[in-house]
């Protein structure tokens, strides 16, 4: 009995050891996060991960718009409004939208609402194509390349549509299974200026506190997100997937 009693405070010390190192190691976690904040660095981690080797030397044959979480969603709302914006310059090319199909949903099957987006937007309906069965970025390019034949896929110029965090990735991923003129237009946030939010006399005042409040938060959602995306970027290496 004796012997279990000592085991049991020897566990109940270390466990408020590690419990205490565990906050600790939180708190500066928290605290660095806090500081870069103050920093232009969330962003430029950001900004990299949408714009690094995406450019497209000519205009795409295919517009490939990777679905995130359906319509009315603000991610697929801003991925059908570019997709549409890079129709318009270049309405020879054919779309692909690539998401899921909901079977039961019929008619209102996210993909779907998504064509009739881009429908509203002045798309040629028939240019519209549908990739229904990939689950993931990987998928989604392998079952593109089967759909426009693997032999061609090396002469397709191709403009991929997708979040700032998810291009790099993307892009890698579609020229890793032979896409290898794949580009992509990152669905950048177009942000109103200040000036257009704030008037009046105290309009100089509130611009520097404003400015800091709104930074802050804003950075710290791209730290979270570009350190997420730096997982699913490591893993994707690891798989020999990019």
């Amino acid at each position: 009995m004796k012997k279990i009693n000592l085991w049991l405070k020897r566990f109940k010390k270390s466990f408020i050891a590690f419990f205490r190192g565990l906050i600790v190691v939180l708190g500066c976690i928290m605290l660095a996060g806090i500081i870069l904040a103050l920093t232009d660095i969330p962003y430029f981690a950001y900004y990299r991960l949408g714009t690094v080797n995406a450019g497209v030397a000519r205009k795409p044959d295919y517009i490939v718009m990777l679905g995130s979480m359906g319509i009315p969603s603000p991610d697929d709302l801003m991925r059908t409004y570019y997709t549409a914006e890079a129709w318009q310059k270049a309405p020879s090319a054919s779309i692909i939208i690539a998401f899921p199909a909901d079977t039961a949903l019929k008619e209102h099957s996210p993909e779907l609402l998504m064509a009739r987006e881009l429908k509203i937007r002045n798309v040629d309906s028939t240019k519209l194509y549908f990739e229904k069965y990939g689950y993931s970025t990987r998928t989604q390019a392998l079952n593109i390349l089967d759909l426009l034949g693997r032999e061609n896929a090396g002469n397709i110029t191709m403009r991929i549509i997708t979040s700032p965090e998810h291009m790099y990735r993307a892009i890698r991923t579609f020229r890793k299974v032979g896409f290898y003129q794949a580009g992509g237009t990152p669905t950048f946030e177009k942000v109103i200026a200040e000036e257009r939010l704030m008037k009046g006399s105290h309009r100089k005042a509130e611009k520097t506190g404003l400015t800091l409040r709104y930074r802050i938060w804003s950075y710290m959602i791209y730290e979270i997100t570009v350190v997420r995306e730096l997982f699913a970027i490591a893993y994707y290496k690891m798989r020999g997937w990019i």
